[in-house]
Order: C-alpha cells, then structure tokens, then sequence
C-alpha cells in the first residue's frame, strides 16, 4: 500500500490535496501532518478524518516529529510559513525555521525513506526590482505585460523558468529559494526524486484568506461584511495583475506528477493560471462587487 505524507496537511493547500487524493486513490494511505499554528487550520482535521486521511499533530521543525518506521514513498512539501511580510516587522527565525529547516529534515527523511518528493514552492522566489523594471503599458482595468523584455524569462504571456533570481526578493522567498538549492544538492548527491512546482496565487473552497495570503477569499470576504479595502502600489490605481490557478487544477498536476515521476523528476515548473485566468485587484473589486450585489450585499468602501 503506497503511504503519502503531505506536510501542511491542515492547511488550505495540504488539506485538499490529501482530501482529493484519498476520494481518488482510497487504496493509498494519505498522512497530513501539520503543527496547526495557522488560525482555523485545526477545522479541517474532521474533514480530513472523514475521508479516510490519518492526520498526525507534528511540526516539521522537529526532527522527532518525522520518524516513521513504515516506508513513506510520496512526501509532498506544503508546509510553509506563506506572507510575504513574514519576518519584515518581527523575527524571522520562525519563517526560516519552518520554511528551510523543515525542508531540509523533510529531505533527511526522503533520503531515508528513498521517498519521491514534491516540493511546493512559491513565484515569490523571482527578485522584485526585475519585476517592477518590466517593460508594460497601462489600460483601462490593468497593466499588460509588452512583448519585448529587458530580462530573459518574460513576455507578455508572463514569466517563465529561465527568469533570472539574482536579487532581493522577500524573507518567505528566499527561504523558498534556499529549500530549492538544497533540494537540488540531493538530487546530485544522494540520488534524490524530486520535482519543484513554483505556485501563484492559489484560490479554492475553505480557504481563510488574509492581507498578505489568499486574496481571493480575502477581496470576496471583505465584499460581503462590507469592510474597507485599499489599493497599495501604483499609484492606487489597483491595476497590478496576478494569475489564479483553483485548487482542483492544482491537484490535478500533483496527481500528473506521482502518476508519472519519472518524467518530471528534476524538473521546475512554474504553476499557475496564465492570461485566460489572470486579474487585476480593479477586476477583482468588480467581479466581487457583482457577485454580492446580487445576493443583496452594500459592497465595499475603497480607501
């Protein structure tokens, strides 16, 4: 019976994919271990348990919490201290403890194991001067991305792969960055399976969005309890652009990807929805505003 461990298995991420994961597979064993440091993560344990999913209170921090007897052949990484204003105002000892030094005693254990490992990483790992350098022209609702660059990487249908990482980019994407290095160090050295899945924005049921993670959730919520919302950078012209990727479309690759290892092992693929399901936070006010506006909502005051 193939066992896979998701770590962050409480979380948005974990949760479903191991929800989604034992409704398709209930022969497999699906383990969630997650340290519910995340307010309203500890909800989803029933939800978990009633599909069938074994969930284990652990943190990836603690080596301890990761010494499992039975093989483990799937570990998937989603375990992550996720803001981008993590370790801006405060410490960042727990942002890199969790995010570099829970990789690296997740690797140890695939080492152990000889367990394939799929890592979730983050966009965030792109430097922010060469983004914000970017060759782009201003319309109506958004900033369009020009075709000619001044960097590698990046065309008007977005940033790929090749983009290059030199520079500051976030205490949250360097840890991410920093996991990634050392994941490649297994992979030479040790012989490692690994694939590295770089996600955007990720949106989908029972996620709890927050200022600086999910802000779908968080722009819908706001809109509903009809709270103050504001547009920071550019002017306040809410024209910045993301892509949306759902969490179903998410699983569907992580699926692709233990189904087919071999072929995406040492691979790094950028995941998100591209043009056809990108936004601007001007877009975003509007579709949320429509949206509550037929169920009888006052909207949202700009500030």
């Amino acid at each position: 019976m193939e066992r896979i461990l998701i770590t962050g298995g409480a979380g948005f991420v974990g949760s479903n994919l191991a929800f989604l994961l034992k409704d398709k597979y209930p022969e497999r064993q699906i383990i969630a271990l997650d340290n519910l440091k995340r307010r309203g993560s500890e909800l989803n344990i029933p939800f978990l348990k009633s599909a069938g999913v074994e969930f284990i209170h652990g943190d990836v921090r603690n080596r301890e919490d990761l010494n499992f007897d039975e093989k483990i052949d799937f570990i998937i990484d989603a375990a992550a201290e996720p803001s981008i204003l993590a370790g801006l105002n405060e410490t960042p000892d727990y942002l890199i403890h969790t995010n570099l030094n829970g990789t690296l005693h997740l690797l140890a254990l695939a080492k152990r194991h000889n367990a394939g490992f799929i890592f979730l990483s983050t966009s965030r790992v792109y430097p922010i001067k060469p983004l914000e350098n970017l060759n782009y022209r201003e319309d109506e609702s958004r900033f369009e991305l020009e075709e000619t660059q001044p960097v590698a990487g990046c065309s008007r249908d977005g940033i790929s792969e090749r983009f290059p990482l030199q520079g500051a980019r976030s205490f949250y994407g360097t840890t991410k960055l920093a996991s990634e290095l050392m994941l490649q160090e297994y992979e030479a050295f040790y012989g490692l399976k690994a694939v590295i899945n770089r996600c955007g924005v990720i949106a989908g049921p029972r996620q709890m969005g927050k200022v600086d993670q999910g802000v779908v959730v968080f722009w819908m919520a706001r809109h509903f309890w009809e709270k103050e919302l504001s547009y920071i950078g550019y002017n306040g012209s809410g024209k910045q652009v993301r892509d949306v990727i759902h969490i179903h479309d998410l699983f569907d690759l992580i699926d692709y990807e233990l189904n087919n290892f071999n072929k995406v092992s040492g691979k790094i693929y950028n995941v998100g929805g591209g043009r056809a399901v990108s936004f601007s936070l001007k877009e975003l006010t509007e579709h949320c505003a429509a949206i509550t506006s037929e169920r009888g909502g006052g909207g949202v005051k700009l500030s």
